[in-house]
């Protein structure tokens, strides 16, 4: 083994003990005593350590966020990917509602604090993966809106439900606002089979041009530039969006 070799090994054993005793502060504390002191006298640190490592303080929480959702974003990728779309999707739906109220600390950690530049790492990664299912759902057709508004009505209503559940005292919690709530969000951001295959009165052009979108993504070769490609997406958004404000 090489001296840098060790060096690099030393600097991952310390990075990841610091970030276990930052979870053990917040699952036992809470995340308001989560001050770079506290961890560091529990990862047996000078302050100024975790600064050298992380850079700040936010940087510390992104690791440990990070370390909090291993699990669940395991889980979520490793979930069934079924022929319907839509099942798996609200199978997906109960597994975010499932982690957030067992692991609370984390789940606050992650989605409960304003990033000033956006979700933090753990949080983007969730979101990519609920894009990916919603983008399945829209190959079928059945999408009532652009794949990206889809995203951010599902992430708000879940991110919502859960932390109301989560501020409610366990003895008050009603579990079932988070299947309505979800069942609200499907009905509003998927069709109906029939719907989609033309049946119904509300059909609309929001299905088929997401299945165009979804299919086009599909192609590797198209004649088109990366402009045009652009374009096109961005038209085929406003086409199903536009559908959505008139509903």
């Amino acid at each position: 083994m090489t001296a840098d070799m060790a060096g690099g090994r030393t600097a991952e054993a310390l990075d990841r003990r610091i970030v276990l005793a930052a979870a053990d502060v917040l699952e036992e504390d809470g995340l308001d005593a989560m001050s770079t002191r506290a961890v560091a006298a529990r990862a047996g640190v000078f302050p100024p350590t975790i600064f050298r490592i992380f850079g700040d303080k936010d940087g510390l929480l992104e690791a440990v966020g990070e370390y909090g959702f291993e699990t669940y974003l395991e889980a979520k990728s490793r979930l069934p990917q079924s022929d319907d779309p839509v099942a798996d999707l609200r199978l997906a739906w109960d597994l975010h509602v499932e982690f957030g109220l067992l692991q609370p600390a984390y789940y606050a950690l992650v989605f409960g604090r304003s990033h000033t530049g956006g979700l933090s790492r753990a949080g983007r990664r969730a979101v990519a993966e609920l894009r990916r299912m919603i983008t399945r759902v829209a190959a079928t057709g059945r999408l009532r809106m652009s794949v990206e508004r889809a995203t951010a009505v599902m992430h708000a209503a879940g991110v919502g439900v859960v932390s109301t559940l989560i501020s409610t005292p366990p003895e008050s919690r009603d579990l079932e606002t988070a299947q309505v709530t979800r069942e609200m969000v499907f009905d509003a951001i998927i069709a109906p089979a029939a719907e989609a295959e033309g049946t119904g009165a509300d059909a609309g052009s929001a299905g088929p041009a997401m299945a165009l979108r979804a299919a086009l993504a599909e192609e590797r070769e198209l004649p088109l530039s990366p402009g045009e490609k652009l374009l096109l997406v961005e038209l085929l958004n406003r086409l199903a969006d536009a559908h959505t404000s008139t509903r």
